[in-house]
């Protein structure tokens, strides 16, 4: 028998990001690759019905400094005491090193073994909010193994908690749903047309870096953009793309389903990153359907994609304007680097990771 999970997201249920798709692939639904009693906020207003396999917690409170924090991991704690039995969870799953759930996990749950899952935002947050940062460090001192996608995410931890005991740290990649491997959408041969067909999916926060690549469209002749967002995200734009005199085509906030059938309309996803990603789930997600990749060198990516999509600079029209014009005429191009973008990601099954979890999990029990 695999152990049992018990692990929280604390993010309000049908919140955007690959964290959220990749907790709710490991851990929810009627037969989940890691079985668990799973948790995420129940969000503000009306809202779907949560799969199966998933609980939702009191979100009221959240907040991220002072004495309102507190008070908020402890309405969590007080939360998850009430609905777990100890005696029902054989190990935790700290998702984030940081954050509200992490300490009230802790502290509903204080004798089982830990395992700590870095996702990215807990460094990023870290590194601007006192109380996350302290949290950070509480959280690395008290798990019993530390898992990192990335190597980056090693050195990223290390730099922010240089006292972390080094042994603790496995690094075990993300994974994209096995099916999206061996069954991906069609998508039809490449045909090289006067304009190329790039497509921006995820959060439009500001280390995704769009505002560059936004500033860099009305140099780039030969290219159309079309944005996947959240929506209140992309009308926080609309002041810049008025400045710049730039239409994109919004295709809404796209379920995984139907966001992997519009990877077919696309010709590049393009990921302007600009400081780190944990491993970039999309970008694979893209590769394995068959559309090529161009993103910013940083840590995280470089890792995760290497040789198998474009580097670029987002941040130099130019250079951005060469490498775009590169892949839309040269013979040969766009079709090596689905053949070596779908090598790439079938690097990442989903199932390889949950098992490294599990494996990982039963030496701590």
């Amino acid at each position: 028998m695999n152990p049992v999970v018990a692990t929280v997201l604390d993010l309000p249920f049908g919140s955007p990001g690959g964290s959220v798709e990749l907790f709710q692939d490991l851990y929810v639904g009627p037969e989940p690759l890691i079985p668990s009693r799973a948790f995420m906020l129940k969000p503000t207003g009306p809202h779907h019905r949560p799969p199966i396999g998933l609980e939702l917690l009191p979100g009221a409170g959240k907040c991220l400094d002072g004495p309102g924090f507190r008070r908020y991991v402890a309405m969590l704690r007080d939360a998850l005491t009430s609905a777990l039995r100890p005696s029902e969870i054989d190990l935790l799953h700290l998702q984030h090193l940081a954050f509200g759930g992490t300490p009230a996990l802790l502290r509903a749950l204080p004798r089982h073994p830990r395992i700590a899952l870095v996702h990215g935002t807990d460094l990023l947050f870290a590194e601007t909010h006192r109380d996350q940062h302290q949290v950070l460090g509480e959280a690395a001192r008290a798990a019993d193994a530390i898992v990192v996608p990335t190597g980056a995410m090693a050195d990223r931890l290390l730099r922010l908690a240089p006292k972390t005991d080094h042994r603790k740290i496995e690094q075990i990649p993300w994974g994209i749903p096995d099916h999206l491997l061996t069954d991906p959408p069609p998508r039809r041969a490449y045909r090289p047309t006067g304009h190329l067909r790039l497509l921006y999916a995820g959060r439009l926060t500001a280390e995704k870096g769009v505002e560059s690549l936004l500033q860099a469209l009305p140099l780039i002749q030969a290219a159309e953009l079309s944005i996947a967002a959240p929506r209140a995200q992309v009308h926080a734009l609309a002041p810049l793309l008025r400045r710049q005199g730039i239409h994109v085509r919004y295709l809404g906030w796209l379920g995984r389903p139907h966001l992997w059938k519009a990877f077919a309309g696309h010709d590049v996803l393009v990921m302007p990153s600009t400081t780190i990603e944990a491993m970039g789930l999309v970008a694979l997600e893209a590769q394995a359907c068959g559309l090529p990749v161009l993103y910013q060198p940083v840590p995280g990516l470089t890792e995760a994609l290497a040789a198998s999509g474009v580097a670029t600079d987002f941040t130099d029209p130019a250079t951005l304007a060469r490498d775009l014009d590169r892949l839309r005429t040269t013979p040969g191009l766009f079709a090596a680097l689905q053949a070596a973008g779908r090598s790439n990601a079938a690097r990442y099954p989903l199932t390889a990771t949950a098992s490294a979890l599990t494996d990982l999990g039963k030496q701590l029990i």
